[in-house]
């Protein structure tokens, strides 16, 4: 797999935690251990992807326009210019 260095702003106790795992062995260096976070973020979107799929296949699909502006108002979201609420 190919990678690319890229720069990353992290909270300076993250960091630091990170840094601890990494000096006691638990991870193998900070670029492995986020890349391993990165993937397992990048899993975790995918899964709650699928199974908002499954959810909406098993209850009859996307919102209408009609049951999205009930929700919107029912949870009082302001829909935004150009873009849905969901």
């Amino acid at each position: 797999m190919a990678t690319k260095k890229v720069t990353v702003t992290l909270d300076a106790d993250q960091l630091d935690r990170i840094r601890t795992l990494v000096g006691s062995g638990a991870a193998p260096s900070i670029s492995g251990f986020v890349q391993h976070a990165a993937g397992v973020a990048l899993d975790d979107i995918a899964g709650w992807g699928a199974m908002l799929a499954d959810a909406l296949e098993a209850t009859g699909g996307e919102l209408s326009a009609e049951e999205r502006r009930w929700a919107d108002e029912t949870l009082g979201n302001r829909r935004r210019r150009g873009s849905s609420a969901a």
